[in-house]
């Protein structure tokens, strides 16, 4: 049986493969609009907010991000899970463990964009899991839920 544990990380070089792996997601460049700036100031760029790193066994297998907005906003970014480890229920886990980070954190709000067409699977998670839509624009979702 595998293990899957979340946690606060500030191994950059695990972040930045698991960012890069996610960008090449074929209808996902939009979301990388100053990628590269991104991944060259992790932590500047997530400062006042957590990077968490999902592992399976020991193994770096998914991630997701909390960046302030705000001192009451953040938002939701990189939700990312490798192809070969989707459909054990990862995504939810480390969406949960965001939620509980960003309550830590004081945070009220959380926001994220996604994009259904490209990712479907995580909107249908995004609004299971208590996420209402705000606004769409040429096929690009925001979403919030308050904490």
């Amino acid at each position: 049986m595998s293990e899957f544990v979340v946690s606060e990380s500030n191994e950059f070089g695990i972040i930045r493969e698991l960012f890069l792996e996610y960008s090449k997601i074929k209808g996902a460049e939009s979301c990388f609009v100053s990628f590269g700036n991104e991944l060259d100031h992790l932590e500047s760029f997530y400062s006042g907010g957590a990077l968490l790193v999902g592992y399976e066994n020991g193994t770096p297998v998914g991630c997701i991000a909390i960046r302030k907005i705000d001192e009451k906003t953040c938002e939701a970014k990189r939700l990312f899970i490798k192809p070969e480890y989707r459909g054990k229920g990862y995504a939810r886990i480390l969406l949960e463990s965001m939620l509980s980070k960003a309550r830590e954190l004081g945070f009220v709000t959380v926001s994220l964009t996604t994009k259904p067409s490209v990712m479907p699977v995580a909107y249908g998670l995004y609004g299971r899991m208590g996420f209402c839509e705000l606004s769409e624009d040429a096929g690009t979702v925001r979403m919030s839920k308050e904490l």
